[in-house]
């Protein structure tokens, strides 16, 4: 039971967060290991922020990266509406006794668009206020990804599935533009976000895994509404293709 408390304290954390303007999405892990890889991943989280992530290996150390983001959320008491894109580019090897330890290094830049509606209510249910906010922002990033292919071992429904194991640390510089609030144009905000992650992947095949994805979100500035009010918890596949036989 005690290795389910730190999904479960993230999972709380994510459903009783606060609304940001900015929405983290799932980084980017790819575990490229030869030239000519492709890996590609879809992850939806419990609010359905859906994440597309993609990778090519130009070389046998350096790949490029494109990431895309949608979320449409209408509740009672609130909208959202989020979307993003974003590029890069970085390093990756394998090293350790079996060469099965991935070290990943990439940067990138990317922007997004925010749309939220708050509406607030009397006892009858009357509509009593809105709040319209929308802003674009632009997005620099830098992440470390470490991740293990050596397997541990699940058992589930009679069969045995392999796991593998990583994390990554992303810094995220972040600052909003054409940013309104009911229609009045407002001062911009910006802050630096620390976005620990960590994933577990299910093998299914040579070529397909499921992936768990935790994190939390933290911003080193204080901002009203460019702050640190979400996390990262979203279940995903990620596809590997052209990767290089193992060596026997």
């Amino acid at each position: 039971m005690k290795q389910y408390l730190p999904s479960l304290l993230v999972l709380s954390i994510l459903l009783s967060s606060c609304s940001s303007i900015y929405i983290p999405s799932v980084p980017n892990t790819p575990m490229l290991t030869t030239k000519g890889e492709v890996a590609a991943g879809a992850h939806m989280s419990l609010k359905g922020n859906f994440n597309f992530n993609s990778a090519y290996a130009v070389s046998n150390h350096f790949a490029v990266l494109a990431n895309g983001g949608f979320m449409q959320n209408d509740r009672t008491k609130k909208y959202i509406k989020h979307k993003m894109i974003e590029i890069g580019g970085g390093y990756f090897n394998t090293f350790g006794p079996d060469n099965n330890r991935i070290l990943e290094i990439y940067a990138g830049i990317g922007s997004g668009k925010s749309d939220r509606l708050f509406r607030e209510y009397d006892d009858n249910q009357a509509l009593i206020s809105l709040d319209h906010q929308k802003a674009d922002y632009d997005n620099k990033f830098i992440q470390v990804n470490y991740s293990s292919k050596k397997r541990s071992n699940l058992r589930l429904f009679g069969a045995n599935f392999g796991l593998n194991y990583g994390t990554a640390l992303r810094m995220s510089f972040v600052n909003t533009n054409n940013f309104y609030k009911n229609g009045l144009l407002q001062a911009n905000e910006d802050n630096i976000f620390l976005e620990p992650v960590f994933f577990t992947r299910m093998i299914l095949s040579d070529q397909v895994q499921l992936q768990y994805t935790s994190g939390s979100n933290f911003g080193l500035k204080s901002r009203k509404f460019l702050n640190a009010g979400n996390s990262v918890f979203s279940i995903g596949a990620v596809v590997n293709l052209g990767r290089a036989p193992k060596k026997q």
